[in-house]
């Protein structure tokens, strides 16, 4: 499914503030998110790219500005009338998050049986076991965290991600840790997750090589604030200076990786 980049965003942010103290971590944050698209968030380490994810889906409260998703402001929702429409979002952790006391297939219904109130034991097995197919990781269920490879335990960390059927999912740095190849299965799964099962994909990554190979928009974060948006082309010929300089140590980083 290719997105409409035209078409109305599915989430939208207009002049996002968020400070914690005297450290203003957010600036006047626009964002336009299209529907079905791949979008990926990039920039420097601690210029609030995690804190521009929390307060899109509402885990930390606004200090000013707004946030929609489609025609609802959940910046003006009660927290009970947020937490029902959070349903529609969906977060990949950094670590994936696994309660290491659970199987995989106890992580996976978790949300199931907390959030949507399943009973239906065999209806929640086989949610499960389908979504561990797709992920391509089929009969771990029975498994710990704890005994599954770094790449397997990001990826049953985006099917829980994907279990309540979402609208739209979160990936925050979805490949930290993991080697090159490892890498390009998870980003190769984020591409799938929005071409098959049309969901909206937001990102933050470093992965700058990956972020243009895979985007159909990113935005550049720096100090609280967007200094470029638009498709990776038009971020490639950006005329600012910190885009460039990030751009070009990020690309050399990775031929060096390579060793060419």
């Amino acid at each position: 499914m290719k997105p409409d980049l035209s078409c109305k965003p599915i989430i939208r942010t207009w002049k996002l503030h968020k400070a914690f103290g005297p450290h203003e971590v957010l600036k006047a944050v626009n964002l336009d998110i299209p529907e079905t698209s791949i979008y990926v968030i990039i920039g420097q380490s601690g210029t609030g790219k995690s804190v521009l994810f929390k307060t899109i889906m509402g885990m930390i409260p606004p200090d000013g500005g707004k946030v929609w998703f489609r025609d609802t402001e959940l910046s003006a929702l009660s927290p009970d009338a947020l937490m029902a429409i959070r349903k529609s979002f969906g977060y990949a952790f950094q670590n994936a998050a696994l309660f290491d006391s659970m199987t995989v297939e106890e992580n996976l219904a978790f949300p199931l049986k907390e959030v949507l109130r399943l009973k239906d034991r065999e209806a929640i097995r086989q949610r499960v076991a389908e979504l561990l197919a797709w992920i391509e990781l089929p009969g771990i269920g029975s498994r710990r965290p704890d005994t599954l490879s770094g790449g397997m335990r990001k990826r049953v960390g985006v099917a829980r991600a994907l279990i309540l059927r979402p609208q739209v999912v979160f990936f925050d740095e979805p490949t930290t840790g993991l080697d090159p190849v490892l890498s390009e299965t998870i980003h190769k799964l984020v591409v799938r997750v929005r071409r098959e099962l049309g969901i909206t994909c937001v990102l933050i990554t470093h992965d700058i090589p990956a972020a243009f190979r895979i985007a159909d928009k990113i935005a550049f974060l720096d100090q609280g604030s967007i200094i470029a948006e638009g498709s990776p082309g038009e971020i490639a010929r950006s005329d600012h200076a910190l885009v460039q300089a990030f751009m070009r140590i990020s690309f050399a980083g990775r031929t060096r990786e390579r060793g060419l």
